[in-house]
């Protein structure tokens, strides 16, 4: 929203005057007088120290002799300067210079010169003043940038517009309005109990009478808490195009410079013009890069230029009065690092935990993306839905922009299943490495890796519904298996992580007991595990042992830096304990797992070697085989063959036989506390 200049110019003449000016323009003038005149007193006994007086006389003399080395003639001023090739004494200088009658630059002169065989230009500048000047050109330049840089930012110490850092202390806000970006709440989908709690904060700004109407005051800040890419930005832009109000917007790091004092001047420039926009919305992304508890790690007291910066920010939420119809909203995905004087009620009142969307939620939002582009009829968002637990809403728009770009590519008409399974293993895992050379013995080794962690998930009754298995380089991994769950999980059971833990451990095992060797392909299922049993043991309660208490970490002692003194809450037998009991889970997953592929070998040869024919099994596909089944379709070797020989192969619909031969990688979500 811009504003009347002429308005801007009768509000701030209606103000009365701000402070005096420290430094007047007549006391400047003189100081750069005094400065210029030193300067050019230097510059002038600096050269008459290295250049000496010569007669005509001694001119003719030193050319007779040829120890003139060189000369420039300069007409305008009648002096001639050059430079002698010996001097009589070592403390005279080679520089001399001449003065001459002008009448004496005659054709006699310039034939004896020109005789001489002496090196010679002429010099048609301004002269001595003239070279004066260029000398003291640069010291004109200082003197000119510290007039407008300092000096005469003077009048107002402090900052803001016109204050001693001048532009630096200037807001690098954004302001948008609703007619610039567009954005309402139907934009935003998958956070609906979000998009309720800050209704009031519209109605507010569209109807503020009706809150002073019995007393309510309307929260100052939203705090708008979720992970990254969850959608609080959108959100916040939302908010504005609902209320149709300005919305200034700038992150937290901008505040930030090297010079002491310009976050805190860039706080009171934004805070002002906000007030005189209003009503309108303040937006602070990122505001833990300044927000961030006071006092912790390696800052010093309160010179630290972020505490300054948080302190002007405090001060002004609290100067904010009920007629000033200014909503702060700021966004954040580590509130507990956040100083509890800036999340105390009367500044930010409330907050707005912003979550990864369900299952309903994440077809809403890929509806809302899918609007965008062609759809083929084959496409299923339902089953896209379920196959991206733990996706945010930044990483569905970029599944279905990945999609449309994968099937222009193809040249295809609209984008189909295919297409948008692609693009989700690409946001997740990264582009598949078709190309890629693997060794054969590592070839053998991932397939029975693979092969291990999809027979485990499909013989184990608590774990989630396998999906696809595929050893398909893509991105680190050497492939992967993905299981699509059938809802998605707030809290985890024992069982559940049990289970887990035993299709973790299944792709080792696998190695084991079919090559007779093991290489590190393993580690990221070791890590997954370890960490996984450490906090069922530590955090979960689920460990008969330790008991109900928590052993895990605390986010409170968290800092910017470093963790602060006092390292863990309980003793070193404790910590004996809990590492007992986290061996003793993962020693019985590795037992129970090496049992259940021990018994199923056939299954695990059958689904290994479908896997180095066709390099990507579905689920269907995958339960044939474990059920003795074979499958009857065109194997890798056999695609790559009729495509060198320019014909076309096509698949028999064999049992579970898949349409697409796109590989799906994953193993479900990371389990979180509940």
């Amino acid at each position: 929203m811009s504003e009347n200049p002429s308005d801007r110019d009768d509000r701030q003449g209606s103000r009365p005057p701000g402070p005096p000016m420290r430094m007047s323009r007549g006391l400047f003038g003189w100081a750069a007088s005094i400065i210029i005149f030193v300067f050019l007193a230097f510059y002038l006994m600096s050269n008459a120290g290295q250049r000496r007086e010569l007669t005509v006389d001694q001119f003719w003399k030193e050319l007779a002799d040829n120890n003139i080395q060189e000369l420039v003639i300069q007409a305008n001023n009648n002096t001639i300067r050059g430079k002698l090739k010996n001097t009589q004494g070592k403390d005279q200088p080679p520089d001399f210079e001449v003065s001459w009658d002008k009448s004496a630059f005659n054709d006699a002169f310039w034939t004896e010169l020109r005789a001489s065989g002496v090196r010679y230009r002429i010099d048609q500048t301004g002269g001595a003043l003239f070279n004066i000047l260029i000398n003291l050109l640069p010291w004109l330049l200082v003197i000119a940038f510290a007039w407008f840089f300092v000096f005469r930012q003077l009048r107002g110490v402090g900052g803001g517009p016109g204050g001693m850092l001048g532009n630096f202390g200037r807001s690098r806000h954004r302001v948008t309005t609703k007619e610039h970006t567009n954005i309402t709440f139907a934009d935003v989908a998958g956070i609906d109990e979000a998009k309720e709690e800050c209704a009031e904060i519209i109605e507010f700004l569209k109807n503020p009478k009706k809150f002073q109407r019995l007393g309510a005051r309307i929260p100052r800040g939203v705090l708008l808490v979720g992970d990254p890419g969850c959608g609080k930005t959108l959100l916040a832009k939302a908010i504005a195009g609902e209320a149709d109000v300005p919305f200034f917007s700038i992150s937290g790091s901008d505040f930030v410079e090297m010079f002491v004092g310009v976050g805190a001047s860039r706080v009171r420039d934004l805070f002002k013009q906000a007030k005189d926009n209003s009503p309108c919305i303040i937006f602070l992304d990122e505001i833990d890069a300044v927000g961030r508890r006071r006092g912790a790690g390696f800052t010093s007291g309160g010179h630290d230029e972020r505490e300054q910066t948080l302190n002007a920010i405090l001060v002004e939420m609290d100067g904010f009065d009920t007629s000033d119809q200014v909503v702060v909203i700021a966004a954040t995905n580590r509130a507990d690092v956040l100083d509890p004087a800036l999340v105390r009620p009367g500044r930010f009142d409330r907050q707005v935990f912003v979550p990864l969307a369900d299952v309903k939620g994440r077809l809403e939002i890929l509806k809302v993306h899918a609007k965008k582009v062609k759809l083929g009829p084959d496409v299923d968002l339902n089953k896209l839905a379920r196959g991206t637990p733990m996706f945010s809403g930044a990483d569905l728009a970029a599944i279905i922009n990945e999609a449309a770009l994968l099937a222009t590519m193809a040249n295809k008409d609209y984008v189909e299943m295919e297409d948008l399974e692609e693009a989700r293993d690409k946001v997740r895992w990264g582009r598949a490495k078709k190309s890629r050379v693997v060794d054969e013995k590592e070839r053998i080794a991932t397939a029975y890796h693979e092969a291990g962690h999809a027979v485990a998930q499909c013989l184990l009754p608590d774990a989630d519904p396998l999906h696809k298995v595929s050893i398909i380089p893509r991105g680190p991994y050497g492939g992967a298996s993905f299981s699509l769950p059938e809802k998605d999980r707030t809290t985890y059971s024992s069982k559940w992580l049990n289970a887990q833990l035993r299709i973790l451990c299944a792709g080792r095992i696998a190695e084991e007991i079919t090559c007779n060797d093991v290489n590190t392909g393993a580690s990221a299922d070791i890590r997954q595990a370890t960490e996984t049993a450490r906090r069922m043991v530590a955090e979960w309660g689920m460990s008969d042992r330790v008991g109900f208490i928590y052993y895990g970490d605390d986010p409170s002692r968290k800092t910017m830096w470093v963790d602060l003194p006092g390292g863990k809450e309980y003793s070193e037998e404790t910590a004996r304990l809990i590492d007992q009991e986290v061996q003793r889970v993962l020693s019985e997953a590795y037992t129970d797992t090496r049992r259940l592929l021990t018994e199923n070998r056939q299954k695990l040869e059958a689904v290994a070697q479908a896997l180095l024919k066709y390099e990507t099994l579905d689920a269907a596909e995958v339960h044939a085989l474990l059920r003795g089944e074979s499958l009857d379709r065109p194997t890798v070797s056999d695609l790559l063959d009729a495509a060198h020989a320019g014909i076309g192969v096509r698949a028999s619909a064999g049992p579970g036989t898949s349409k697409s031969s796109q590989p799906e990688f994953g193993s479900g979500p990371l389990p979180q506390p509940g």
